[in-house]
């Protein structure tokens, strides 16, 4: 087979920016039933519409590739405009199974990879065809650093072999579970005697996918459940409720307390309560209030009361016992302080203890909040474990915070009940193993006794997959069963151990009720991970295994695309070391190779720890030494496609705009150094938008995908000087060629970096004045410079109305000034101030000016009826009638479509606005300059659908 040549694929040129990340936001604040990031905990996975979209554009051709069969370059935005529109419909979610949305994907790469070997694609309608052309022509698809799997499990939904690769166990597992085991047992019925019973009785398994595995994980994570209720069931009494019934526990929510080291409280605990709130709906709050009772322990017992508080109780409900920052709190018994030191000194010497605070029952799915019983203390306490997770918390202040208060291994973090629910559960996956392979047999299963870790595919190899699974449901147990688990009082719903990237102390937490209705129950969890195989329904094989990525030796048949650690933002090894405890007693037998050792492997993570390698500079070094070798390992993959890397960005890197983050700064020269250029940067907003750091911001993109080539062997050295007049020379229309894309302006200065730094790592060096190589960190910081030189020569291209209306905003935004002020600015521009109140820009105030708000501006405006039209109009009353009422985008379509050549200005303009708003911190005024930019392709699209009124020639006439 000859090899392709490199073609221009449609990520280096254009993709719909705005769709994609507008389906990753929404995912990242809701994932769906069935998303397979619900599979198990993993951090910082990429959304699939993101993967999804990104693989496509990487291996589809750019219409530019094929001048012979698009030779215009209107026919060829025809075309690429016609590929964004399947892109828009394939990165949904809800597409991911719909085939006729899918095969067209799939055909659309077959296609290019066709053309490409001079052959002609297969029947555009012919499913089987494509999927077979894809599998015997398409390269494979390489993750290095696969983690939660997001990017080969796209790979295997477009067509195409996935193979993923990481050195963390538990990303190894996550992977396995979600490409590599539903191929090799899809379309498999169910083995479990309640399916066998159905399908003896006529019923045909017509299913498709892996529905019939999660089937039976839904069938013996019950057999699970109801095997650990003889064991362990009196540990989880039922509550009594106030009409006297008997309640289903939910959850019990604890305080931790302490000795008050006050001498007048005589020894009591006292509670460490971070809030007496139990929940917060607004007409029926439910609190706990502390009353002295000298026939309960330490003197107090706590009473749960609803309803609404009175004003002078609201403040001590909310603060429950807390004082201040950090572990500070208030005696409950007499007032005086406890301070941090004295909780940490306490809890490292183990005297720290648990108080039954509430009971969260539900009878008649209806949830109560109940007062604690003596009871229900006496049974948690009595609970046994017969073993309990090996491992000691690291010492890392950054992501692990109960280590200084005496909670420093992995048992430690876990009640004694919990550990005895979780290791009687753990003990059962392995019996349910063997109960499966037996039943599989009687189901008629070959078996050939060959273990799944051996490529075994009969009635062993599926018991094991399917415990795989099992096992998989006690960790999201684990998620949401320890004592760092706090109580959502807005949800009312159990918390997570990990709602962050570390592990936090929780002063007052909730055990879930794994036989009960929570997030921590067996049932609900077991549903959660077969809900995600229900959903894949992924056509091609795959390949996951546990490699270093520094040591891979990649065949050149391979398209990379990946998400490596990013610098120092999460330590995977140790978070994950969470999970891995309770998987390797569980999984050991079934992967011996990847549970091999006591702890996930540790010393060759390729992130930036100073904790662990000696400081932030060796830290540093490491890091740079490890992505330079892997980077440089994986450049070695198939040439005609471009390599796609996600780097994402941490928040205080997002206040740098990367120039001055050690992290960003390290990470582009790695790909430098290890040989590739950088083609082009595609903000990607793959964080939740309704996070508190998010909201009424213009918040910048959390991931950025580099799109990467191979630079070339014979690539110049330019001095500084050649690299900022190449740099000016260029970046002008590319910029334009971004805004056209559909990149908003918040993320403009993280898209310019791609052309920049095109620019830049095409050549083989860029020589400073005393012949020094410059640094990435150099080049970021003039690419910069030279981006914002040329948005404020952009001015001098304006109208003079609107110059002076620029001028205005970026000094008063719209508030009015003595009328000198604009006829100082006016003068500048060589126009009267007359013509600016006749061309309605400004509004003379009698001894004051100001620009006119957009609210006062005429309803009735058209450009085509304008005969001193401005730019500064067309902008303002766009954004008015795009936001209004009775306006939206077909009403400032058609205001767009009737500007002609003004409108590519006018999008300009949206830009410049946006960046002078973020500047002044207007924060309302950016969002609205933000969303316009980003709609003016649509509405741009939208207009040409609308009836226009014809514009008289002396109108039309519009030269910038």
């Amino acid at each position: 087979m000859t090899a392709p040549i490199p073609r221009k694929k449609l990520i280096e040129v254009s993709i719909p920016l705005e769709a994609i990340n507008a389906e990753s936001s929404r995912r990242k604040q809701k994932a769906p039933k069935g998303y397979p990031t619900a599979i198990h905990k993993y951090w910082a996975q990429r959304p699939v519409a993101a993967c999804r979209a990104i693989l496509f554009a990487q291996l589809v051709d750019d219409p530019s590739a094929w001048p012979d069969r698009f030779p215009t370059v209107a026919e060829q935005e025809a075309e690429r405009q016609r590929l964004h529109r399947i892109m828009e419909r394939m990165c949904l979610w809800d597409s991911s199974n719909v085939d006729s949305i899918m095969n067209l994907a799939r055909w659309e790469i077959a296609r290019s990879v066709a053309w490409a070997l001079g052959e002609e694609p297969p029947s555009k309608d012919d499913r089987r065809a494509t999927l077979k052309y894809l599998e015997a022509k398409a390269p494979p698809v390489y993750d290095p650093f696969s983690g939660g799997a997001s990017i080969p499990l796209e790979a295997q939904r477009l067509g195409l072999r996935a193979f993923g690769s990481d050195l963390n166990p538990v990303a190894v597992v996550i992977g396995k579970s979600l490409i590599e085991i539903p191929p090799k047992f899809s379309g498999f019925a169910p083995v479990n005697p309640k399916a066998r019973a159905e399908l003896g009785r006529g019923a045909s398994w017509n299913s498709r996918g892996a529905q019939g595995l999660a089937d039976d994980v839904r069938f013996y994570a019950n057999w699970m459940r109801e095997e650990a209720i003889k064991r362990i069931g009196h540990l989880y009494p039922t509550a009594p409720m106030p009409d006297g019934a008997q309640g289903t526990v939910v959850a019990w929510l604890w305080a931790r307390t302490i000795k008050s080291p006050d001498p007048a409280a005589r020894g009591a605990m006292v509670p460490l309560v971070s809030t007496f709130l139990l929940s917060s709906k607004e007409g029926r709050k439910v609190w706990v209030v502390p009353e002295t009772d000298e026939a309960a322990p330490d003197g107090y017992k706590f009473v749960v009361k609803s309803g609404i508080p009175n004003k002078t109780d609201e403040s001590r409900i909310r603060n429950g016992t807390k004082s201040g920052r950090g572990s500070n709190f208030t005696c409950l018994l007499t007032g005086s302080p406890i301070s941090d030191e004295y909780v940490k000194s306490e809890g490292m010497a183990g005297r720290i203890g648990v108080r039954l605070l509430a009971i969260v029952a539900e009878v008649n799915r209806v949830r109560s909040y109940v007062s604690p019983t003596e009871s229900h203390e006496v049974v948690a306490a009595e609970a046994t474990p017969d073993w309990e997770p090996d491992g000691t918390l690291p010492n890392d202040p950054r992501s692990f915070w109960t280590v200084q208060y005496g909670l420093n291994t992995y048992a430690s973090i876990f009640t004694k009940r919990q550990l005895t629910a979780l290791t009687t559960l753990a003990d059962l996956v392995r019996e349910a193993c063997q109960k499966i392979t037996s039943d599989a047999k009687t189901a008629g299963m070959p078996d050939d006794d060959a273990p799944l870790n051996s490529g075994g595919s009969g009635a062993t190899a599926y018991a094991q997959a399917v415990a795989t699974y099992l096992a998989l449901v006690v960790d999201r147990m684990v998620f949401y069963g320890s004592s760092l688990c706090g109580w959502l009082t807005k949800d009312n719903a159990m918390g997570k151990s990990m709602p962050q990237q570390g592990l936090a102390m929780s002063w007052d937490f909730a055990e879930g009720n794994p036989f009960g209705k929570s997030s921590s129950d067996i049932t609900t969890c077991a549903k959660a991970v077969a809900d995600c195989l229900d959903e894949i329904n992924c056509p091609s094989p795959g390949v996951v295994t546990q490699t270093d990525a520094s040591r891979i030796e990649y065949g050149s048949q391979y398209v990379v695309s990946t998400d490596p650690p990013y610098y120092d933002n999460i330590g995977y090894a140790d978070l994950s070391d969470f999970f891995y405890v309770w998987l390797r007693p569980m999984l050991g037998d079934i992967y011996p190779d990847i549970f091999r050792t006591l702890a996930t492997p540790k010393e060759s993570e390729l992130v930036a720890s100073p904790y662990r390698q000696g400081g932030s500079d060796a830290a540093e070094e490491f890091f740079m030494l490890g992505m330079r070798n892997a980077i440089s390992r994986l450049a070695k993959g198939n040439s005609a496609y471009p390599i796609t890397i996600y780097y994402a960005f941490k928040q205080q890197e997002q206040s740098q705009i990367g120039i001055t983050s050690a992290g960003w700064a390290s990470f582009l020269q790695a790909i430098i150094d290890a040989g590739l250029g950088v083609d082009g940067t595609w903000p990607i907003r793959t964080e939740n938008p309704s996070r508190s750091i998010a909201q009424g911001t213009n918040a910048l993109a959390s991931s950025i995908v580099l799109v990467c080539r191979k630079r070339a062997a014979d690539a110049l050295t330019i001095t500084r000087a050649e690299f900022i007049r190449l740099l000016r020379r260029e970046l002008p229309e590319a910029i334009d060629d971004i805004r056209k894309a559909g990149v908003g302006p918040v993320d403009m200065q993280q898209s310019v970096i791609g052309p920049g730094m095109g620019i830049f790592s095409r050549h083989a060096k860029v020589l400073e004045d005393d012949d020094s190589a410059m640094t990435v960190k150099t080049a970021l910081a003039i690419i910069n410079r030279v981006w914002e030189e040329i948005d404020q020569e952009l001015d001098a291209v304006f109208d003079p109305e609107t110059q002076v209306a620029l001028a205005w905003f970026a000094t008063f935004g719209f508030d009015a000034r003595s009328s000198g002020e604009l006829i100082t600015l006016a003068n500048a521009k060589n126009i009267s101030t007359n013509a600016l109140f006749d061309s309605e820009v400004f509004e003379d105030l009698r001894g004051k000016a100001a620009l006119t708000p957009r609210e006062k501006l005429p309803d009735d405006w058209l450009p085509s009826k304008d005969r001193t039209l401005t730019i500064w109009e067309c902008v303002q009353h766009t954004a008015r009638v795009l936001n209004a009422k009775d306006g939206g985008a077909e009403a400032a379509g058609r205001l767009v479509a009737q500007m002609g050549p003004a409108g590519d200005q006018a999008r300009k303009l949206a830009y410049r606005l946006f960046e002078i708003a973020t500047q002044k911190g207007w924060s309302q005024e950016a969002l609205i300059y933000n969303e316009l930019a980003q709609e003016w392709s649509h509405l741009e699209e939208t207009g040409t659908h609308v009836s226009q009124p014809t514009i008289r020639p002396a109108q039309a006439v519009f030269d910038l």
